[in-house]
Formats: C-alpha cells, structure tokens, sequence
C-alpha cells in the first residue's frame, strides 16, 4: 500500500463539519411564489367547495397587502349565506411571523371582535409555522368560524350562548347578521 494512503496510527484527522441554515428566502419571493401558485389555479369557481372566493393582493406593486374574499357556504352554523372581506397584512419577517387578518365586514362569530373585525385563533399567534401559506391561513379563518372556540373568545356574548347549550341562538344571529347589508360583502 503507498504510503499517502494510509494514515498514521497516532494521528487523529478530525473533519469540523459545519452545517450552514439554508440561506433565507425573502418574504417577497414567498410572496411571489404563492401568488403564482394562486394565479396558476384560475378562477374559482363558486362550486368549488373552498370558502375562499378570492385571494390577492390589493396592489400588485406591494405584496404586504392582501384581500380574501370568504363564502359561508357549506360552514354551517348559519354562515351558509354569508360572505365577507378579509384584510390580510403581511409582515416583513413572514413567513417566520404570522400575517395580521381581519374581517373588514363585519362578522357575527365568538372568535371575531364585531367592531374591529380581529380574529382570535391559535394559528395566527402561538401556533404558526413557515409552512403555512396565506392560503391555507384564510382556509382556517374560515373554518374557525365553523368550528368556533368558547375559551378565550372576543365576542362572549356569542360565547356565552353557544357554552350555554343554545347554537340554535347563536345560529339564529350568525344568520341574520349575514343577511344585514352591513354583514355581507357585496363587492367584487
């Protein structure tokens, strides 16, 4: 055996391996990959069974400022004729940091302050991950509201209805709040 192929006995080689992170993706690149994504689908359709209707940004010259547009078919809970604007603001650090969403119109639910339009859930706040999209986000805002949580709600007095056993009085405001003019989103 040549000797340079083999080394000696009372030498250690140690190798310092050093794992570098993935250089970080630009949250406009994210940004721009997901609306291609969204553009690369069309149009949806209204039978699609998604509650989105509508996903963008309100400029495309700056892709920090999105709408969604929300149906309540196929929720439940009365929210079967709702159909409501979502404000969606992104932050420079996404997607390590949730964005910010909103209901712009307004919205009856135990997870949604009626004057403000904030949404309380778990996913916006403790529970996100890069992984999600806004997509799949608006996706979970519109199934909160189908799924509504009691525990730290910013409307109690829907809260205080549905602890109370009564959906079909929570339902029955989901319901007319939806059919109000101020309740539904009539725009694009």
């Amino acid at each position: 055996m040549p000797p340079s192929s083999k080394a000696p006995s009372n030498t250690s080689f140690h190798t310092a391996r050093t794992t570098m992170p993935p250089p970080a993706r630009s949250p406009l690149k994210r940004l721009h990959a997901e609306l291609s994504a969204l553009q690369s689908l069309g149009p949806r359709p209204s039978s699609d069974g998604s509650a989105i209707e509508r996903l963008e940004p309100v400029d495309t010259d700056d892709l920090f400022k999105w709408e969604a547009v929300v149906k309540g078919r196929g929720l439940g809970g009365g929210y079967e004729e709702g159909r409501w604007l979502l404000e969606i603001e992104v932050p420079e650090a996404y997607p390590n940091a949730p964005p910010k969403v909103r209901f712009r119109t307004r919205v009856v639910g135990s997870n949604v302050d009626f004057e403000t339009g904030e949404v309380c859930l778990d996913l916006l706040k403790d529970n996100w991950s890069p992984a999600y999209t806004l997509e799949k986000t608006v996706e979970a805002v519109a199934l909160m509201l189908a799924n509504p949580g009691v525990d730290s709600p910013l409307n109690v007095d829907i809260a205080a209805l549905l602890r109370s056993g009564d959906a079909v009085g929570a339902e029955s405001l989901v319901r007319w709040a939806a059919a109000e003019t101020w309740g539904r989103y009539e725009g694009k």
